[in-house]
């Protein structure tokens, strides 16, 4: 008797099931960070390296309340800049770049924050990461998938990239993602890693992806085997 093998999805297709899966998952997910302006989205996403949103959250508002726009900011006291950023850690570089990046505004670019990749990236503080919260909230442009911690941890768990740098992290996801699903993809991706795949101690048994998932598989199976291994043992005793 001849035997089908089931055909095992695509890593593109599974990609798109996950994608699929986060929208249901997190219907309402959407950037966690409190801003009015893009000048004011991309200060607290500088702020946000190494730090979280929720403490960003904390900052911002006495920051842009003494110092409203770029051009304050540009001739801001820096160590005053520094006194306010304090608590969101590596307060020195952060505010050096901030004040970097708003006298480069102010000189360049007329007081307006840069739409473009190329011209962001120009600007002190901002890598890609970035670049890509700021022109996909702000200006509602999809340039790219923004890499942060949680979506490099999740994104190699579900083995939709084997790379450690963010960038060749991003290039992986941008050919298995359509374009317009890119940044939610990110956002979708980060409320998962908050609240089930934990870097520590990933919650597989309640992940709905973990069947997509070849680490969750691999979990599973783990667990499951011992679990066999302790009903043998119990029964021989």
């Amino acid at each position: 008797m001849n035997v089908t093998r089931r055909k095992s999805p695509s890593k593109k297709q599974r990609a798109l099931e996950v994608l699929a899966r986060l929208k249901n998952l997190y219907p309402d997910a959407t950037c966690s960070l409190n801003y009015s302006t893009p000048l004011q989205l991309l200060v607290a996403t500088i702020l946000s390296a190494q730090c979280t949103d929720e403490r960003v959250n904390k900052v911002t508002p006495a920051l842009f309340k003494r110092f409203p726009d770029a051009a304050s900011l540009a001739n801001a006291d820096l160590a005053a800049l520094e006194n306010l950023v304090r608590s969101t850690g590596f307060y020195r570089n952060k505010a050096k770049n901030i004040q970097g990046a708003c006298r480069m505004i102010v000189s360049e670019f007329d007081s307006v924050v840069p739409n473009t990749m190329e011209q962001l990236l120009q600007l002190p503080g901002v890598a890609r990461k970035t670049g890509n919260v700021v022109l996909a909230h702000a200006y509602g442009t999809n340039a790219g998938v923004t890499v942060d911690t949680h979506v490099k941890r999740l994104s190699q768990r579900l083995g939709l990239t084997k790379f450690t740098d963010p960038i060749r992290i991003e290039k992986d996801l941008m050919e298995l993602l359509p374009q317009p699903d890119w940044e939610n993809w990110s956002i979708r991706l980060i409320y998962h890693g908050r609240a089930v795949c934990k870097a520590r101690s990933p919650l597989c048994q309640a992940c709905g992806l973990s069947d997509l998932c070849p680490t969750g598989k691999k979990t599973l199976g783990a667990e499951e085997a011992i679990q066999n291994i302790s009903k043998i043992d119990g029964e021989s005793v």
